[in-house]
């Protein structure tokens, strides 16, 4: 699609190659060693799931507009599509990392529709502070599935990963529940209206703005779709159309050298003087003046 074209995506493949991972072909990747790793400078949509566990140091980065830091204890879940940016690891920092690809996930958790609470919860929370107990779950969880890949002889191998897989999400999930219970937050059909919209946002923000758009396509009323959003999100629906929107715009003035007139056409605003007073309104200052920053 263009809208892929014009954000650089994560590489899995350079990611192999790091110190300390192993790979089950192109489906799954494990990384016990994260001190040191080439963390991009750009901005980079994931096309992958990540789960991790920071076991030691810290992280900072953004992820679609939001500031994230993860320290010991703390696992992330992050589910692909989102973009993430401005990294900044402390030179200690270590931890245990999983990239698993869309398709492999899918078969992971099909028909499994407990499972899939996992990555609705993680929209809003993708970082959750882990007890000593599930930290430890975790890490067997890990190195099991690690040893699991090493065994390229056994004929059952995928099929074992993929049941293990599965094990860990429902743990993980068990986690959210736990969590939810304590918060008061429970998965909900807010939680459900609200990824379905998000889905919708991402494919669409380009051409579509408007709240009654989505709302039709999610065949509710925009009141109640508003309604959803906030409950679930803490945000409104044209708040996060405005964030994909701006983020879209960061990073095609980033990593495209389309000129900003080509840009407010790929987003169909009336024209470039109306994408600036957008840009500027949102971020602060002008498209030009972001692109030389």
């Amino acid at each position: 699609m263009e809208k892929n074209k014009n954000i650089p995506e994560t590489d899995f493949e350079k990611a192999k190659k790091w110190s300390g991972g192993i790979a089950l072909d192109e489906d799954l990747l494990l990384l016990d060693q994260l001190s040191g790793a080439p963390f991009p400078s750009d901005p980079r949509r994931m096309n992958f799931i990540l789960i991790g566990l920071c076991t030691r140091g810290s992280v900072s980065y953004r992820m679609d507009m939001q500031e994230l830091t993860v320290t010991p204890g703390d696992i992330i879940v992050a589910s692909e599509r989102h973009i993430i940016d401005n990294y900044q690891a402390s030179p200690d920092l270590e931890g245990l990392c999983m990239m698993v690809s869309i398709p492999f996930y899918n078969e992971i958790i099909h028909n499994v529709s407990d499972a899939s609470a996992l990555f609705l919860f993680s929209r809003t929370h993708p970082v959750i502070a882990l007890s000593e107990r599930d930290q430890e779950v975790f890490r067997k969880y890990f190195y099991v599935i690690r040893t699991k890949i090493g065994e390229e002889q056994n004929h059952f191998r995928h099929d074992l990963v993929r049941t293990l897989m599965l094990a860990m999400f429902y743990d993980l999930s068990n986690v959210v529940y736990r969590f939810s219970q304590t918060t008061g937050q429970r998965q909900s059909r807010a939680d459900r209206i609200f990824t379905q919209f998000i889905h919708l946002v991402e494919e669409n923000c380009r051409h579509e703005r408007r709240v009654s758009w989505y709302a039709q396509q999610l065949c509710i009323t925009p009141k109640y779709l508003s309604e959803m959003v906030k409950q679930a999100s803490k945000r409104t629906p044209n708040e996060w159309i405005d964030n994909y929107v701006i983020l879209e715009m960061r990073v095609m003035l980033k990593n495209s050298g389309k000129h900003i007139k080509q840009i407010a056409e790929e987003l169909h605003f009336p024209n470039q003087s109306f994408l600036g007073k957008y840009f500027k309104e949102h971020v602060g200052i002008s498209p030009s003046a972001y692109r030389k920053s």
